[in-house]
């Protein structure tokens, strides 16, 4: 009866630890300060009502190097938006967490193109301080992938 014993403990350790520890993933994981690759900027991230929203709340550079004046969304398409100031400005609009691990069907807006695209995001690896963003025209195919690291 104690080999019987013995034999069940090791095949319940065996179970154990050949079962891979998968971070259980949650919408409001992606909630924080996160900075751009070009570390030029940090995004706030916050849940809206179930959905995700970032706005710019740092550059490195705020003012235009010429007048000291705040730099303004000047590549807009929309001429009236082309005097907001990029402090401020929404990034990232309407995206829903896909109850696994990607938030999807937002939209991005980069302001050094003035050019808005399709997005999703997910996190890279376990520590959930790596994001992918991907933006994209039609097909996540056709587009670019930046990183951001978390700051808080």
């Amino acid at each position: 009866m104690k080999k019987f014993g013995f034999v069940l403990l090791v095949i319940l350790l065996a179970g154990f630890y050949a079962t891979p520890v998968v971070a259980q993933i949650k919408g409001d994981d992606i909630v924080g300060v996160w900075l751009n690759e070009d570390k030029d900027a940090h995004t706030k991230i916050e849940n809206r009502d179930g959905k995700y929203y970032g706005n710019i709340i740092w550059l490195k550079n705020p003012n235009e190097d010429d007048t000291g004046l705040p730099k303004l969304d000047d590549e807009n398409p929309d001429e009236d938006l082309q005097k907001r100031p990029v402090m401020g400005l929404e990034l990232l609009t309407g995206f829903e967490f896909d109850g696994d691990d990607e938030w999807e069907d937002g939209d991005i807006y980069d302001p050094k193109s003035g050019k808005t695209y399709s997005c999703y995001m997910e996190f890279t690896d376990d520590t959930k301080n790596k994001l992918k963003v991907r933006g994209f025209i039609g097909i996540s195919l056709l587009g670019r992938t930046t990183y951001w690291t978390r700051v808080e």
